[in-house]
């Protein structure tokens, strides 16, 4: 009996060790504040009474600051849907790539604790001055027109890789490898045409035009469904303009043909109007344009037709 006792007398300061400690304990995540004061700052490069837009660079930094932030997101304004990026360190320098002067609502969301968030939105208007090297305006159009052709003779001359990449590493087209099922890809033709200060594309389909079909192209009358091939189409004729690439691109040179209408594309029916020359010279031209999915790119490499 006396073990017994002792026995449960030793137990019951354990029990109550284990029963005070196995409480639950309480938190508190304290107020959920949504940020406060939160302010869009802008400089535009060389900005100064005599040039209230800018010296035509089109580079702004954009500075967010608010109290309570813990992070913060921007849509820079340039796009006809917004598409919110993350603001490291709440500061950036945009390149903004339009030619001529420009208006662009720049939206700001600052995220504070708990997920609560203030959005403010500031007005800017913004100066793009942009002319391409004189080599490469003469290596394309031969200052005059010239017109090229996809490289069929080459490995490579098509593929898919990464946005942020200079080669098609995810796939490349073999020599030759669309003339059995898209032979279009390799008879149609690009003629760059400049005409003073003023530049067009002329493009002729005899044999129709490779490119996808529904929404995951821009040409007119090509049908809503249907696998990638060749499609009859005309062809068409339309302006185009040089405009820069928003970030210097190491190994680009940096040039965007910007086209100027959904009639005409260059080598590949695309979603986009913009494809970037990686580089040129006066016999073979490479160029980059966003694929149909975000972080993609279709590389082209094209030749002067003989």
């Amino acid at each position: 009996m006396r073990t017994k006792f002792k026995l449960i007398l030793f137990l019951f300061p354990v029990l109550s060790i284990c029963f005070l400690s196995c409480e639950k304990e309480e938190y508190s995540l304290g107020d959920l504040k949504a940020p406060s004061e939160l302010t869009i700052t802008t400089t535009i490069a060389g900005q100064n009474a005599q040039n209230p837009n800018g010296d035509g660079s089109g580079d702004v930094t954009i500075t967010a600051s608010a109290k309570d932030a813990l992070a913060f997101k921007i849509d820079f304004g340039n796009t006809p849907n917004p598409n919110f990026v993350p603001l490291e360190k709440g500061t950036v320098t945009k390149k903004y790539t339009s030619l001529g002067t420009n208006t662009y609502n720049i939206t700001v969301i600052a995220y504070g604790a708990g997920g609560t968030s203030t959005v403010a939105t500031k007005a800017i208007t913004v100066k793009s001055d942009f002319q391409p090297a004189a080599a490469l305006v003469t290596n394309l159009t031969n200052n005059a027109s010239k017109t090229w052709i996809v490289d069929k003779s080459v490995f490579g001359h098509f593929g898919v890789g990464p946005w942020d990449n200079r080669e098609p590493v995810w796939w490349q087209a073999g020599v030759n490898e669309k003339v059995g099922c898209c032979n279009c890809f390799y008879t149609s033709t690009f003629t760059f045409i400049k005409s003073g200060s003023n530049f067009s594309l002329l493009v002729d389909n005899p044999d129709g035009a490779f490119t996808k079909t529904g929404a995951l192209t821009n040409l007119p009358g090509i049908p809503a469904s249907g696998d990638e091939g060749c499609y009859a189409y005309n062809g068409g004729t339309n302006s185009f303009a040089f405009i820069p690439t928003s970030a210097t691109n190491s190994g680009s040179t940096n040039t965007i043909i910007k086209l100027g209408g959904k009639d005409i594309y260059i080598g590949y029916g695309a979603l986009l109007d913009e494809y970037e020359i990686l580089s040129i010279d006066a016999n073979v031209m490479k160029l980059r344009v966003q694929g149909t999915e975000t972080g993609n790119a279709w590389y082209l490499t094209m030749v002067p037709k003989q």
